[in-house]
Order: structure tokens, then C-alpha cells, then sequence
């Protein structure tokens, strides 16, 4: 899998690169038309398909669908939204091999397939005429629509349309690598199903390039996965330690406990307020509770230099009394997660969180609360990805900005997309679970970055193994099984790799 996110301009950085190395951008243009065939061919019997064609490169990709198409025998037409004259470079010359039916655009079509191949991923502005009555004709219909790149109307970098005018496609056929708009929400629901066709950009490519955004995956984190050693025992696995709410508020740490305790940390406590210390003490068996009272309590707790992660936030109110516990923790040294009300508490005054922050350390907001520490940063950056880098940066340590999109930033620019969570879980604790999945990496002695983005992936399958009806409690229970599929996985690609070596 190759994980690598690439810009607009990036893209087209590629595309340079690989006519420097041989390959002309005609060649490039016609292994993407193909590309295109080859994928409507593979899902799709013959029909009557209508290849609707732009004023630019993307429109001459449409070109080379509409021809391939025809050599297979399919009853296909191109309708052009520009008149053929107009066309330039690449395009115009793919027109001129193009020997079928050609008529203007049209929203009274009789096709039963369209391709979309109007606009491409660096359009700056809405659709308007022809171009957006076809559009809305298309999301009203029952009919299939491939795109090529993006869908029409989808700026790639910013994963939004204009004015709400997208094409909404089945499959999106993009080229090479995909761009922040497959990956991030809504362009992600626009796009349907993505496919990345290789069209003979070569690899090396990205070396040049050197991009710092990925799709979450475990090429990125699996090798540094710390799975149990035939030597070890529970104190060389770290002991995490997860700070419990008041009595009326237990339950999130609980949950947070269970998930470091299933992901391997080797030892997990709940620091429980002294109230709180009979509720949890009769809710958790292998699972240990440390009281504790107040911010010097808590100080004195986590001296022993053994607890070596926390997580604080879940369930924990809002207020100065979870501030001073903050500062507690992070003057420890110990790995921290910060979740929840963690965050909020610092609302009035985010400055002075930052003043505390430190490595390893990882903030896990969503959007609500990244809005409350990091005020009018989404509004004003280009999509989510460039937000949390900008918000790691400011923090000095990873962040984690939560949605059906998760983003994991590291300060240094580096940027990992979860594209793969389910929405089941949208549900109250799920965000608890992840919290404690991080932390019990971080006592495992994974990097912030790399544990805030394998306890990421780790939870989206979990819940997408169950399915429908999902609670909080069910994540930590599904972890094994995803983690001995994720072994095996591991494991074999270990094995390729060897093979491949010899």
C-alpha cells in the first residue's frame, strides 16, 4: 500500500517529474484514460455511457475513456462542455483521436453509465451553466457515475466544493497517489469507492517530492509495534495510570483503563478521588486503584517514576481543579494523553496549557474542543490536515483532532489521515477508549506520534469488525482479534520482504 498524500501541486510535481524520466505527459494522459476503462470494464457490463469532457487535461482523460470504450464495443458518446476548437496541449490532441459521437452537454441525456471527466482536482471556482445543471441532474439520478481524479466540482486540497455543486460519484479513479480530498470529509463521501491507478509515474517520484501527509496504515507504525518479547514480564511493559472523575464520574476512566490494559500496557491504575475510590474499586478487578486527593495528591501518586504514561481528561469536570491536575501530571515526566475535559479546562486561557506541554505528549480533541484551545484555526486553514499541524506546531507536541476523518499531527510537520473508522462510532465513550489505547502504547514506550496513529487504526477496525450496534465498552473487547489479524499481517509482509531480499 502506498500511503503517501500528495498536494495538488504536488501532483503536478509529479507529472513533471516523470516527463524529466522519460515519460511524456501525452503517455501519462493516455494510461489514465485506460486506467479509467479498465476499472468501468472490470465493475460494469457494456451500456450506453456518455463521457462527459472538460476544457482541460481532465477533459482530455475523457477522451481516452470514451475511445477505449468504444474499441470494447460499448455504445458511448462524448458531450463536451467547451467547443472542440478551444481545447489545447494534451487534451486536443486526445480529442482529435476521439472518432465518435461528439454533442454539447446536455442534462437530457440517455446514458445509463457517465463519466465525469468535466473538471479536474484544481478547479478555484463554483460550477456554473451547463456544468452545474448536469451536476444537479446527475445527484438526482439513479445512475452510476465514474469520475476521473475528483468529482467535478471538488477542489483536491481543500476536500470542499463551491456552493455545494459536486458531482456525487460511485468510484473515484485517481492516479499515482491521492490527495487530501479522498481522504478527508465531505470530499471523501463525494469520491464513493477510490481507486489509485499507476499510469507510469515512476516511484522514485516521491523520494523527490518528499511529502509529510499519509493514509493511516501499519507500514507507517507496524515495525515499532511493541509486541510482547519471549522475555517479558508486566513490569518492562510500562504501567499506565488513567485519572478518574468524582464519584458521580467514573465511568469514562474505566473505560479508558480497559483500553490500555487490552492494547498491552503491562500494569493499568484508576488515580481515583477519594470519593470515587468504592465505585471504582468494585467495577475493576485486574485493573488497580491508586487514591489520591488533589493536585498534591496526585503529585505524590506519580513520583514512583513506574508510572510511566497517563491519561487524564475523561470524566475529570471542567475547572481549575482539573488544570492543577494537568500541570501534576505534566511536571511528572510521565508520557501523557490529554482527552476531553483535559483540554476544556483550558479554554479561557490555552496559552497556559501550552506553557505545560511537552513531549511525549498527545491532545485528542475533537472538533468542539480543538475549537476551544486552538480558537478560529479551522476556520481559517485551508482543511483539517493543515489545522492540526499548525496546532501541533503551536503545542510542541502530537495532536490528534478527532471526526470521521481523524487527523494525527506531529510538530515537525508530518501529518497521518484515519480514512477508515466506521460511524458507528459515534457514540458516547468510544473517544475514552481511544484515549487509553494511546496511553497504553505510550507506557509501551511507543513514540506519541506513532501510538496516537496505531491506536487510531486499532480502534476504526475494532468497531468496524463489529458492525452495527456498537458501544464503548465492546472496542476493548474486539482489540485481540484485530490484533492477532494485524500480526499475522505484519508477519507475512516480514516474510515477502525477506523473500524478496534473498
Amino acid at each position: 500500500m502506498a500511503n503517501e498524500i500528495l498536494t495538488v501541486a504536488q501532483c503536478y510535481e509529479a507529472d513533471r517529474y516523470a516527463a524529466a524520466h522519460g515519460v511524456p505527459s501525452l503517455t501519462l494522459m493516455e494510461n489514465a484514460g485506460r486506467a479509467v476503462a479498465d476499472e468501468i470494464c472490470m465493475r460494469l457490463p457494456p451500456r450506453p455511457t456518455a463521457v462527459l469532457c472538460g476544457p482541460g487535461n481532465n477533459g482530455g482523460d475523457g477522451y481516452v475513456v470514451a475511445r477505449v470504450l468504444k474499441e470494447r464495443g460499448w455504445t458511448v458518446w462524448v458531450e463536451t462542455l467547451v467547443d472542440l476548437a478551444a481545447l489545447k496541449g494534451d487534451a486536443a490532441e486526445m480529442a482529435k483521436r476521439w472518432d465518435g459521437k461528439t454533442i454539447p452537454l446536455s442534462a437530457s441525456s440517455t446514458a445509463q453509465l457517465y463519466v465525469d471527466a468535466l473538471f479536474g482536482a484544481g478547479l478555484t471556482r463554483p460550477l456554473e451553466g451547463k456544468a452545474a445543471e448536469i451536476v444537479r441532474m446527475l445527484n438526482k439520478s439513479d445512475y452510476p457515475v465514474v469520475a476521473v481524479d475528483v468529482p467535478s466540482g471538488l477542489h483536491g486540497d481543500t476536500a470542499h466544493g463551491y456552493d455545494d455543486i459536486v458531482i456525487e460519484a460511485d468510484v473515484t479513479v485517481t492516479f499515482f497517489r491521492k490527495k487530501p480530498a479522498h481522504v478527508l470529509v465531505p470530499g471523501r463521501q463525494f469520491c464513493g469507492e477510490v481507486v489509485v491507478a499507476d499510469i507510469g509515474i515512476p516511484d522514485t517520484a516521491i523520494e523527490s517530492i518528499k511529502p509529510n501527509i499519509f493514509e493511516n496504515g501499519s507500514e507507517l507504525w507496524g515495525r515499532d509495534y511493541p509486541w510482547p518479547q519471549v522475555d517479558a514480564h508486566k513490569y518492562a511493559r510500562g504501567h499506565c495510570v488513567v485519572v478518574s472523575g468524582n464519584a458521580h464520574a467514573t465511568g469514562a476512566a474505566r473505560l479508558a483503563a480497559r483500553g490500555s490494559l487490552r492494547i498491552g500496557a503491562g500494569l493499568v491504575s484508576v488515580a481515583s478521588p477519594l470519593d470515587a475510590v468504592p465505585i471504582n474499586a468494585a467495577h475493576l478487578t485486574s485493573i488497580m486503584v491508586k487514591p489520591f486527593s488533589g493536585a498534591k495528591g496526585l503529585t505524590d501518586l506519580l513520583s514512583d517514576k513506574r508510572f510511566n504514561a497517563v491519561v487524564i481528561g475523561p470524566g475529570c469536570g471542567v475547572g481549575r481543579q482539573t488544570q492543577e491536575l494537568v500541570a501534576a501530571v505534566l511536571a511528572s515526566g510521565a508520557a501523557t494523553v490529554l482527552d476531553a475535559d483535559a483540554l476544556t479546562s483550558f479554554h479561557d486561557d490555552p496559552a497556559a496549557l501550552f506553557r505545560l506541554l511537552r513531549e511525549p505528549c498527545v491532545l485528542t480533541p475533537h472538533e468542539g474542543e480543538f475549537e476551544r484551545i486552538f480558537p478560529g484555526l479551522l476556520a481559517k486553514s485551508q482543511n483539517k490536515i493543515e489545522a492540526a499541524c499548525a496546532a501541533a506546531a503551536a503545542a510542541k507536541c502530537t495532536v490528534l483532532l478527532k471526526g470521521p476523518d481523524t487527523v494525527i499531527a506531529a510538530p515537525d510537520g508530518r501529518a497521518i489521515v484515519n480514512s477508515h473508522a466506521p460511524p458507528t462510532l459515534a457514540t458516547a465513550g468510544s473517544g475514552d477508549v481511544l484515549a487509553g489505547f494511546i496511553g497504553g502504547l505510550m507506557a509501551q514506550r511507543l513514540s506519541s506520534y506513532k501510538a496516537a496513529a496505531a491506536a487510531a487504526w486499532l480502534h476504526g477496525k475494532a468497531a468496524s469488525r463489529f458492525g452495527p450496534g456498537l458501544i464503548s465498552e465492546d472496542l476493548p473487547e474486539l482489540l485481540p482479534a484485530v490484533l492477532s489479524q494485524l500480526k499475522d499481517e505484519l508477519n507475512a509482509r516480514h516474510r515477502h520482504t525477506q523473500g524478496s531480499a534473498d
